[in-house]
C-alpha cells in the first residue's frame, strides 16, 4: 500500500509539472519571436530613413557638400571675428598668427590663379565678364520679390504674350543704386587710358612706319648728341 501511494505520488507529480514547462517553453519562444518582429519592424523603419535620406542626398547639387563647409567655415570665421573685436584684438593679425610660411605661399598662388585676368578674347567674352561684375554686387529684397509676386501673379514671370509696360514701377532706392552705379562705372573709365600707337602732337620726321621706327632709334642713341644740328637744319642755319 505505501509503495503503490509512493509510486501514485511520483506520477501525480510527474504529471503535474509536465504542462508547465510546456507553457513556459512556449511562452519563451513566443517571447523570442515577439522580440525577432521588433527588430524586424526597427531595421524596417532604419531602412525606410535611410532610402529617404539617401533620396535628399542625391537630390542636393554636386558641391552640396562643399557649399556647407564653406558656409560653416564663414558662420565659425565671423563669431571668432566677434569675440576678436570683444577684445579689442585684431582678428586678422591672429589668424595670420596661426598660418604656416609654406600654406601662406600656397594660399598666394591660388589666389593668383583665381584672379588671374585673362585679357581680352573676344567682345562675348569682354561682355560676359562685365555683366558678372555688375551683379555680383547686388543684393536682392527678398520681401519685395515675394511681394511683387504675389501681386503681379502669373505675369511675374512674363513671357512672350506678357506686357511689362506699366506692370512694374521702379522705386526711387532703386534708380539712386542704379545712378550711383553708373557714376562709379565713369570714374573708374577716367582712370584709364588708351593706348595710342602714334602721338599726334608730335612732330612728323618719317615717310613710313620702317622709317618712323629707324628715326626712333637713331634718337634713342644719338639724340643727345644731334639736337642741335637738328634745331639748325629746322631753323634753316646750318651751316
Amino acid at each position: 500500500m505505501e509503495a503503490s501511494s509512493s509510486s501514485g505520488t511520483e506520477v501525480n507529480d510527474g504529471c503535474s509539472t509536465s504542462p508547465v514547462s510546456a507553457k513556459e517553453k512556449l511562452a519563451e519562444r513566443m517571447k523570442k519571436l515577439k522580440e525577432l518582429h521588433n527588430k524586424r519592424n526597427e531595421a524596417r523603419q532604419l531602412n525606410h530613413q535611410e532610402v529617404v535620406e539617401e533620396d535628399k542626398r542625391n537630390k542636393l547639387p554636386s558641391n552640396w557638400e562643399a557649399r556647407k563647409r564653406k558656409a560653416e567655415w564663414i558662420l565659425n570665421d565671423e563669431k571668432m571675428r566677434e569675440e576678436a573685436a570683444e577684445k579689442n584684438e585684431d582678428y586678422d593679425r591672429l589668424k595670420l598668427l596661426n598660418v604656416s610660411a609654406v600654406d601662406a605661399e600656397r594660399f598666394e598662388r591660388l589666389k593668383k590663379k583665381k584672379n588671374a585676368d585673362p585679357g581680352f578674347s573676344d567682345y562675348e567674352q569682354a561682355t560676359a565678364r562685365q555683366y558678372n561684375r555688375l551683379v555680383r554686387n547686388l543684393k536682392p529684397n527678398m520681401e519685395i520679390y515675394e511681394k511683387q509676386k504675389t501681386e503681379l501673379g502669373g505675369a511675374f514671370y512674363g513671357d512672350k504674350n506678357t506686357i511689362l509696360h506699366g506692370l512694374h514701377k521702379d522705386s526711387k532706392e532703386g534708380i539712386d543704386r542704379m545712378v550711383e552705379d553708373l557714376e562709379k562705372q565713369i570714374a573708374k573709365r577716367k582712370k584709364f587710358s588708351r593706348r595710342r600707337t602714334h602721338n599726334d602732337d608730335a612732330d612728323i620726321d618719317y615717310i613710313n612706319e620702317r622709317n618712323m621706327k629707324f628715326n626712333k632709334k637713331l634718337e634713342r642713341f644719338y639724340g643727345e648728341h644731334t639736337v642741335e644740328i637738328k634745331q639748325n637744319l629746322e631753323r634753316g642755319t646750318a651751316i
